[in-house]
């Protein structure tokens, strides 16, 4: 198994399980949110033991969107699950599909009510969805295939993309104009998140950055790093953007990485915790960025980083008794509240995985 193998096969199981608490919401939108610095809460939604989500996605606080799957370690029952937070509650949206579909990884949406979600199939084919809260259809682009492998998704109002690989290239798969495109780019290795015009994995050496250019997409210059990939992407704009991963050094030795974009080229960003896991980042829109990860050195605090593009600082959560070790992967900023719910899982002395979220937002004033 390659190390780009191992690592996948690592973010299916390390996939988040989700719990996002009602938040408050701000009185009215800031078009630069002041300071976050508080942790609100931790909470769950109490999934099955060994249930877990991979991304999650709001689009307002009373409509978010999350994706994984349930009863990982058991071969016969593990399938895909949908989850929607409507503000009050949340509900798990049916797939209406026979075949069923195994781990979803990535969702996105062009809107409310038009949502796509992508992952596997127990067909062994690529699972593509859509839907909204009446229920999701599989979508089967011709030109897949069994052994195709599909990581990310972005929903946009006029496309829609997905990345991932097939045997040994990295594979884009694009919607437009109601007809489907699967595209082996010549680039080598794996693409596994899509943000804007930016679509990031690695070569299995060092980490892979593609842009589009109208109809395709191209390899973009990189910082040389051995051994470096990238996991996740959020771009503001064609001028603005951060992707994040890690640098292997070899079992049990990886090195965070974060790179950022500036229109014109990527540099690399410091990240002031050494040894950390670096999983999601998301975004404001104005060039404030967080990221989610894991720190093995205080496993039992949930990670996050608060960023810009040219400096990032730890924001930790607090350990809990029963928890061992808690990961946050994926994280998503809630327009208007001032807050990001960063989501993952925490495991227990005897490995058994509960859902968590970390939500974090503008301290709260103190009565009088």
């Amino acid at each position: 198994m390659t190390r780009r193998s191992q690592r996948r096969a690592l973010t299916m199981i390390l996939a988040a399980a989700l719990a996002v608490p009602g938040l408050p919401t701000a009185a009215h939108a800031d078009p630069r949110p002041a300071a976050i610095d508080a942790w609100q809460r931790t909470t769950s939604v109490r999934l099955p033991v060994d249930g877990s989500l991979s991304d999650v996605l709001a689009l307002s606080p009373g409509d978010v969107w999350a994706v994984g799957q349930q009863q990982i370690w058991d071969v016969w029952k593990n399938r895909g699950t949908i989850r929607h937070w409507s503000g009050e509650r949340w509900s798990e949206i049916g797939i209406r599909d026979t075949t069923g579909a195994g781990n979803l990884r990535s969702v996105s949406a062009a809107g409310p009510g038009d949502v796509w979600a992508v992952g596997d199939g127990h067909d062994g084919l690529p699972y593509l969805a859509h839907g909204n809260v009446a229920g999701f259809d599989r979508v089967r682009p011709q030109g897949l295939r069994s052994g195709d492998w599909l990581g990310g998704v972005e929903a946009g109002a006029d496309r829609v993309v997905s990345v991932g690989s097939r045997g040994k290239h990295a594979l884009v798969v694009t919607r437009e104009d109601g007809d489907w495109h699967v595209r082996e780019t010549a680039e080598k290795g794996a693409l596994y998140a899509v943000d804007g015009d930016f679509a990031v994995g690695d070569t299995g050496t060092g980490p892979l950055i593609m842009k589009r250019s109208g109809s395709s997409w191209k390899k973009v210059k990189t910082p040389a790093v051995s051994g470096g990939y990238l996991r996740d992407v959020h771009a503001d704009s064609g001028k603005r953007a951060l992707a994040v991963g890690g640098v292997y050094h070899g079992p049990g030795e990886i090195e965070p990485l974060a790179l950022a974009w500036n229109g014109k080229q990527w540099r690399r960003l410091p990240v002031p915790t050494g040894g950390v896991r670096l999983y999601g980042v998301t975004g404001d829109g104005k060039g404030r960025y967080w990221i989610s990860g894991h720190d093995p050195a205080r496993p039992a605090e949930a990670y996050l980083l608060r960023c810009d593009t040219r400096s990032c600082e730890v924001m930790r959560g607090v350990a809990a008794d029963g928890r061992s070790s808690v990961r946050l992967q994926a994280v998503t900023y809630l327009a208007g509240s001032q807050a990001v719910w960063a989501v993952g899982h925490a495991v227990d002395g005897k490995e058994r995985y509960t859902d968590v979220v970390e939500s974090f937002g503008p301290r709260e004033p103190e009565k009088s």
